[in-house]
C-alpha cells in the first residue's frame, strides 16, 4: 500500500520505519525539521523505565519496548540508550514513587530499596532528612530523541520513504486517504496514519472530547561543581516524591542535565499557544525539587523549552481510524519510552486490519 504518515515525532518515525520494512510505499510528513524541539519528542533524551502502577499493565509492555528498540539500533547501526538505571524517592506515605514500587512488586520486577543514610552517602544531592526511602533499578535509563530522530530520518530516506520536512498538513481527505499541505497541494495515498501529538486537534478538533492538551516547560540546569561528578553517575530520577510529580534527567548523550514537573503543566486549546519561555519560569520548575534535592538554589538554570502534550483523561493511549485515517495519540508524556513497539504495532495493524487488536495493546489490556 501507499501509505502517508502525518507527524515526524517518535510516533511517526516508528511507523514509518515498521511500514518501510513490511515493502509498503511510505511517505511521511513533518510540519518543522527533523528533529524539531517543538515536538513532545524533540527535546534532547527521554526516560525509559520499568515502573508504573501495579493496575495499569504498561509495564509489562517494557519488555516489548526494549525489543523494539534493539531492532531500531540494529537497523541504525547506532544504540542511543543510556542504560543507567532509574531511582524513586518517596517522600509521603502513598505518593508517586510509593505506587511505582508497588507496581513493581506486583509485577516481581528488580529492584533495590535504600533507607535515607544509604541513599544520601550513595547520592549525595539527596537532602537528608527529606524522604522516607529511595529505592534503584536497572530496567530504565534515557533514551536520546534527538539522535534517534535524525537516525530515522536518515534512514527512512536510505531505504526508499519520501519524507518531506517543514511541510505542514493541515487537512486529512480521510475518505480518499489524502492529505492537503498548507501550500495549497496534496498528496495522495491509500491510508494515512496521523501521528500529529498535540497538534492532532488542529486536524480533528472533534477529539477535543477524548483528548486534552497541555503546555508545559523543562529546566536545563548547571549542577553545582562539587556534585557534577556525582550526577555523571547518577540514574535518571523518575520521581522525587511528594506532591512533586517530578523527574530528572542527568547529563547524558551530550545533552545537559533536565529538570520535570507535571505540576509546571498548564491546560491549553492550540499546542503553538505561549511555546516563548517566561522570565523566572526555569527557576520555578527548579525551585519544585527542594526537597528531596539539596542545594536546589545552587543549580543554576541554563535553558528553557517548552512543550505541548495531549492527555487521555486515563492517561492511557488512543487510537480511532477515520475512515482511511488511523488517528494514534501516545499521549501524556509517558509515551516516548514505547515508541518504537508502537511503530511496529501500527504498522502490523495496518498490515492485518486489526485495529481493534491495536487499541487493546495502546490501552495496555493485551
Amino acid at each position: 500500500m501507499n501509505i502517508i504518515v502525518v507527524g515526524g515525532g517518535i510516533a511517526g518515525l516508528s511507523t514509518a520505519w515498521s511500514l518501510v520494512k513490511a515493502e509498503h510505499s511510505v511517505t511521511l510528513v513533518e510540519q518543522g525539521p527533523i528533529p524539531n524541539p517543538l515536538a513532545a519528542s524533540g527535546d534532547h533524551h527521554r526516560i525509559i523505565r520499568r515502573a508504573y502502577g501495579k493496575a495499569t499493565g504498561y509495564g509489562r509492555l517494557i519488555t516489548e519496548a526494549y525489543e523494539a528498540w534493539d531492532e531500531m539500533w540494529t537497523d541504525l547501526g547506532e544504540n542511543h540508550l543510556d542504560p543507567r538505571g532509574f531511582l524513586c524517592i518517596s517522600r509521603e506515605e502513598g505518593d508517586e514513587a510509593e505506587i511505582y514500587r508497588e507496581g513493581l512488586e506486583a509485577g516481581g520486577y528488580p529492584f533495590q530499596l535504600f533507607q535515607p543514610e544509604q541513599a544520601v552517602e550513595i547520592w549525595p544531592f539527596l537532602e537528608a532528612g527529606t524522604f522516607r526511602y529511595a529505592y534503584f533499578s536497572t530496567e530504565g535509563g534515557a533514551l536520546h530523541c534527538r539522535k534517534i530522530a535524525a537516525g530515522l530520518a536518515k534512514w527512512l530516506r536510505a531505504n526508499g520513504a519520501n519524507v518531506y520536512e517543514n511541510s505542514k498538513v493541515v487537512s486529512v481527505g480521510d475518505e480518499r486517504g489524502s492529505v492537503g499541505l498548507e501550500d495549497g497541494s496534496e498528496i495522495a495515498g491509500d491510508r494515512v496514519v496521523v501521528t500529529a501529538g498535540a497538534w492532532v486537534l488542529k486536524l480533528f478538533p472533534e477529539l477535543g472530547g477524548t483528548l486534552k492538551t497541555y503546555r508545559t516547560a523543562l529546566a536545563y540546569v548547571e549542577p553545582p561543581a562539587d556534585l557534577r561528578a556525582a550526577w555523571e553517575a547518577a540514574p535518571v530520577i523518575l520521581d522525587v516524591g511528594g506532591k512533586t510529580d517530578g523527574y530528572m534527567i542527568p547529563p547524558s548523550g551530550g545533552a545537559g542535565m533536565k529538570f520535570g514537573s507535571g505540576l509546571h503543566k498548564v491546560p491549553t486549546s492550540d499546542a503553538d499557544w505561549n511555546r516563548d519561555p517566561v522570565a523566572g519560569e526555569g527557576e520555578a520548575i527548579r525551585n519544585l525539587f527542594s526537597p528531596p534535592i539539596a542545594r536546589i538554589e545552587e543549580y543554576r538554570v541554563t535553558e528553557v523549552v517548552t512543550c505541548a502534550y495531549t492527555f487521555t483523561k486515563d492517561e492511557r493511549f488512543f487510537a480511532t481510524e477515520k475512515g482511511k485515517a488511523l488517528v494514534v495519540s501516545a499521549c501524556s508524556g509517558h509515551g516516548y519510552k514505547f515508541g518504537a513497539a508502537v511503530g511496529r504495532r501500527v504498522a502490523a495493524a495496518i498490515g492485518d486490519d486489526d485495529v481493534d487488536g491495536l487499541k487493546r495493546w495502546l490501552r495496555a489490556e493485551v
